[in-house]
């Protein structure tokens, strides 16, 4: 009894104090208008993450050895703050009182790294949709993208957050220039 309790001692030692797997930190740079070009405009912001896979990233190193990894941070949290850092620069004031909303959903955000011997292939794909809804009706639209990348020997998780950073940060440009959700924002809230 006494071997079986050192034994699971060790065990429990042994597994606190294994490396933990690597993770990504985002940081993405959402688009800071020099000057507001809203004013008096309030909108309630949320988001909600619809991944089915909660992991931000892929490494198939070949032969079925596949590694999922995580962020360091909650992606929807991250998002939804870029988000409205962006829209307080455009003039913008996010209240949780407001009867209009603006939601963020994310549908997809993976990085996938294909490993050879010599070379790896990197494939961003982000997709996010904004719901607008105001007692005047709703506003739907979705925004994504795609970066694909060629390096020699293998990734760095480096690699990997800068891919993704590039890529939401793309996708917040085109959010902030969209003429059709800044027109509709501007006409019904």
């Amino acid at each position: 009894m006494k071997k079986l309790l050192v034994a699971a001692s060790v065990f429990a030692l042994t597994a606190c104090s294994t490396p933990s797997e690597p993770q990504l930190t985002l940081t993405p740079q959402p688009v800071i208008a020099a000057q507001p070009s809203v004013n008096g405009k309030t909108l309630s912001l949320n988001s909600r993450d619809l991944r089915t896979a909660q992991f931000i990233a892929v490494v198939d190193s070949g032969r079925e050895n596949v590694q999922p990894l995580h962020s360091s941070q909650n992606l929807r949290t991250t998002l939804e703050d870029a988000l409205n850092r962006q829209l307080s620069a455009q003039g913008y004031t996010i209240s949780a009182d407001s009867k209009d909303t603006l939601r963020l959903d994310i549908l997809e955000a993976m990085v996938n790294v294909k490993h050879s011997v010599m070379s790896h292939d990197l494939i961003s794909k982000l997709q996010l949709q904004l719901v607008v809804e105001t007692p005047k009706g709703q506003f739907i639209k979705r925004y994504s993208g795609k970066s694909e990348r060629t390096g020699a020997m293998s990734a760095s998780i480096e690699d990997m957050q800068t891919a993704m950073d590039n890529l939401i940060t793309a996708v917040l440009k085109d959010i902030y220039a969209d003429p059709e959700l800044n027109h509709y924002l501007q006409e019904n809230l």
